[in-house]
This record gives C-alpha cells, sequence and structure tokens, in this order.
C-alpha cells in the first residue's frame, strides 16, 4: 500500500470508529431513556440490565451504521479540501477517484461484515431481548401489565388505561377478565381505580379494587335458558383479589421458548417462512372462494328449482312463480344468507388483511439485510464528494449536512415501510426506495466534485433569464458599452 493510501484510510478510519463509538453511546442512551420505565424500579440485578442494553445494542446497528460512513466521509474529505490537501494531489496528477480507492475497498468490506451481522448477530441478539424481556415480565408482574391492552396474567386477562406511582402500582379504570376451568370468560370486573401491592418475599400478589362492579355469567343446565343469558352484577366500594405468583417466580431468566419473531431469523429462514406463509395464504383463499361460491347456492339452483319455461323464468321474477308465503319465505332465506355471508366475508378480509401484513413484515425484514449492506456504499458516494465540495471538515458543518441527508433518508425509508406494511406499496419498492433515491445523488455528486464544480451551477439557471433582460433592454451590454 502506498503511502498517499495508508494516510487517506487512516485518517477515515480513525474518525469511522471515533463516530461510531459516540454515536452508539448516543443511541444507547436513547434506549435507557426508553425503558428506564420498565427497568428501574423493579429490583433487578445490575447483571440483567446490563445484558438488556448488550443484547438491544446490535438493533442499532442498521441505524447507526449509514450515519457514521455518511458522516465520516463528509467529515475526512471535508478535511483533506479546507487544508488543500486535495489540492496537492490534484497537482500531482491524482484525482479523487484514485484519492478514493483505498477507501473504497474498506467500505466494501465494512457491507460485507454489515451484512453478515444483520443476517447472523442481529437476529440473535433480537432472540436474546425479546426472551429477557419476557422473562423479566414474568417475574415482575407489574412489568407485564401494559396500558390500555388486556394483559394475561395467571387466571386473569387485566386491562388498565393508566398506570402511576413509583413503581407503577397504582392503576386507573381496571377491567379484569377471569378465565374458568371449562374454558371463556364468564366474570367480568370493573373498577375507577385499583393498587398492586405486594412484596419479593411472598408468592401473592395482591390486587386491591375501588369503586367498581362486579358481573358474572350464569350458566344454567338448560340451553335454552342460557339464550337470554342471564347474569348477576354487584357492587363493591373495594375488592381485593390475590393473584398466586409461585410460577412466576420460578422464571429461569436464559430459558429461550420465544422465537416466532421475524426479527429473529435470517436470510434462509426468512424465505422459508415466506415461502409457507405465502403457499398458506393462497390455499386459504382458494378455500374461501369454494366456500362462498357454495354458500351463494348457484350450485344447487338446477336442483332446487326446475321451471318448465325457461324461457320466461326472468320476465316477471323468479318469485312470481311462487305464492305469497313461499316467495316471503325465499326471500326471508336469501336475506339471511347474503347477510351472513356478509358477515363471514368481513371476518374473513380482516384475517386475510392480517395475513399480507405478516408476509409483508417477513419480506420486509429479508430485504432490510441486503439493503443495510447497499446503503453503506451508496452513502460513502454521497459524503465523500459533498465532503470534498463543501471544504469543510471538523464537527461543525458536516454534521448539520450528514443529520440533514441522513433524517430524510431515514424517514423516506419508515413511511415507505410503513405503507409497504397494509400492501399499500410493495415491500421491495419500500425497503430499496430510500438508497435509490440517494444513488443518483451519489453519482451527480461524484461528477461534479470530479469535474471541480460546487454543488449547485446556478450560471445554468440564470443565463437565460439574462438574455431574455438584455432583449427587453433592461441589462446593458458591458461588451458593447466598452
Amino acid at each position: 500500500m502506498k503511502i498517499l493510501d495508508r494516510y487517506i484510510l487512516t485518517s477515515f478510519v480513525k474518525t469511522f470508529f471515533s463516530v461510531f463509538i459516540i454515536l452508539m453511546f448516543i443511541f444507547v442512551l436513547q434506549t435507557i431513556w426508553l425503558y428506564i420505565g420498565e427497568l428501574a424500579g423493579k429490583d433487578l440485578d445490575v447483571e440483567v440490565i446490563l445484558k438488556f442494553l448488550l443484547y438491544f445494542s446490535p438493533k442499532l446497528v442498521p441505524l447507526v451504521l449509514p450515519l457514521t460512513i455518511l458522516l465520516t466521509s463528509i467529515m475526512t474529505f471535508g478535511t483533506f479540501a479546507e487544508n488543500y490537501e486535495f489540492a496537492a494531489m490534484k497537482s500531482s496528477g491524482i484525482s479523487l477517484q484514485r484519492a478514493m480507492r483505498s477507501l473504497t475497498f474498506f467500505i466494501v468490506l465494512v457491507s460485507l461484515v454489515a451484512f453478515f451481522f444483520a443476517n447472523n448477530v442481529i437476529p440473535a441478539a433480537e432472540f436474546k431481548s425479546i426472551n429477557l424481556r419476557k422473562n423479566i415480565a414474568q417475574l415482575k408482574p407489574a412489568m407485564a401489565i401494559t396500558e390500555d391492552i388486556f394483559n394475561d396474567i395467571g387466571t386473569f386477562n387485566i386491562k388498565v388505561d393508566e398506570k402511576s406511582g413509583e413503581n407503577d402500582q397504582y392503576l386507573t379504570d381496571v377491567i379484569i377478565h377471569q378465565k374458568s376451568n371449562n374454558g371463556g370468560n364468564h366474570t367480568v370486573i370493573k373498577a375507577k381505580a385499583g393498587e398492586l401491592v405486594g412484596s419479593t418475599d411472598s408468592d401473592v400478589l395482591s390486587l386491591i379494587l375501588k369503586e367498581g362492579n362486579y358481573y358474572d355469567e350464569i350458566q344454567p343446565n338448560d340451553y335454552k335458558k342460557r339464550e337470554r343469558k342471564p347474569f348477576t352484577k354487584s357492587y363493591f366500594d373495594e375488592y381485593v383479589i390475590n393473584i398466586d405468583l409461585s410460577d412466576f417466580n420460578n422464571v429461569d431468566l436464559e430459558e429461550e421458548s420465544y422465537n416466532s419473531t421475524h426479527g429473529m431469523l435470517k436470510v434462509s429462514e426468512l424465505s422459508e417462512s415466506i415461502d409457507s406463509f405465502s403457499v398458506s395464504y393462497n390455499r386459504k383463499m382458494g378455500e374461501f372462494r369454494e366456500t362462498m361460491y357454495k354458500r351463494s347456492g348457484v350450485t344447487t339452483l338446477n336442483i332446487n328449482y326446475k321451471p318448465k319455461d325457461t324461457s320466461v323464468i326472468f320476465k316477471d321474477g323468479i318469485l312470481s312463480n311462487y305464492n305469497t308465503y313461499d316467495a316471503a319465505q325465499i326471500t326471508n332465506l336469501a336475506l339471511g344468507t347474503i347477510n351472513s355471508a356478509k358477515a363471514h366475508l368481513g371476518m374473513k378480509k380482516q384475517e386475510f388483511k392480517g395475513s399480507i401484513k405478516q408476509i409483508n413484515k417477513f419480506e420486509i425484514a429479508l430485504h432490510e439485510k441486503y439493503v443495510l449492506s447497499i446503503a453503506c456504499l451508496v452513502l460513502f458516494f454521497v459524503g465523500a464528494p459533498l465532503g470534498a465540495i463543501i471544504r469543510k471538515g471538523g464537527i461543525g458543518l458536516p454534521i448539520v449536512v450528514a443529520i440533514l441527508l441522513f433524517l430524510t433518508y431515514h424517514f423516506i425509508g419508515i413511511f415507505a415501510k410503513n405503507s409497504a406494511e397494509d400492501g399499500s406499496v410493495s415491500a421491495f419498492i419500500a425497503t430499496w426506495l430510500s438508497t435509490l433515491i440517494m444513488l443518483p445523488l451519489g453519482i451527480y455528486l461524484t461528477y461534479r466534485a470530479t469535474t471541480d464544480q460546487g454543488l449547485f451551477q446556478f450560471d445554468n439557471l440564470i443565463e437565460p433569464f439574462k438574455k431574455l433582460f438584455k432583449k427587453a433592454g433592461l441589462i446593458r451590454d458591458k461588451s458593447k458599452t466598452e
């Protein structure tokens, strides 16, 4: 390796690792800020908290690495241009492409490592992180109660609107469904407020409910009486529910039983899952079409109705061939069939919508592994020529420019992926859109940097207006006046 290549590579690598460590530290602090409410005050060991942060950190790499490459490229090449080092290189016959050669090999290596990291390390860390959070939630039931959704805790499904207090022990607007031994939720308890009371030495967690109602659905032995849906209702000022935590406290934090999320899978596993889901979706769609066709009654129309003269079957309507009573019965039956089909169609529509969303999430996760490596290359060819053009190094202007570019890149990707989940946009287009937008920008900036042009050439825009004003006599021609 020549001295110049070694110098450029050393300068870039030093800045690269410094920026990466700083950005990773900032994003880890953001992670602590997001999850401090779940981790603090739960009597968790420092080792468990550090392990949680360690497992969560690899998920930040797809966000930190592209920003690091973009910022490092702008800073490094901006410093070279600001210190007239590029001018010295060009005077010696060394072009920008030649100066970028050693760094191009380095960025290609980083891209390959990024793909390996996204395909192997991030799924393993996601697997560890989700299982650890699940086990912590079982070990500390207060963490298992999430606001505004039903939470499964033992024999109860608990929903609260808001948690408060130092340890989230105070609950507001509590709704509890109690599971029965034979299945189903026949007991519903509603309360305006509640409080979780317990200690780490006890296997019993007391839930004290205040100002609420107790609804208990009665199940008579006579099935005809069940159609009336009888229930009992009672009011209470205070009601105490004791929850047995013996099963919760026997939790192994190293247990790894949850493995169904798409973030835990490698490329081969994602491809296999997508194929499996697609086959299942197509099979269910075929079964649904066949079921709806049979429920329409078209297959049995010739059996149930055989008119003598088919030429006049629809002249006065089919019902004209029946008496009033039979026509009314047929109409009511048809309306019932249609309403049932509409209800079934609406239910299946939501089910298929969920299936499509699941397939799209897996496809997005698959493409994201490839996008990360390509994005590293594209953002390097955006940042390096941009730094050479703006001719400013350090941590001032380069940081502002890099953040603006990266936020544009990042937000386009987020909006596109959110649209792809419900099928509005193809998963392939959504994941590659931001990178494809940055690609022509990188080509444009590289061309302008290699031809010693500025960021924007305003003369080409202003020149037509100058000619127009000269013809109108608003601007004097200096060459003629002289």
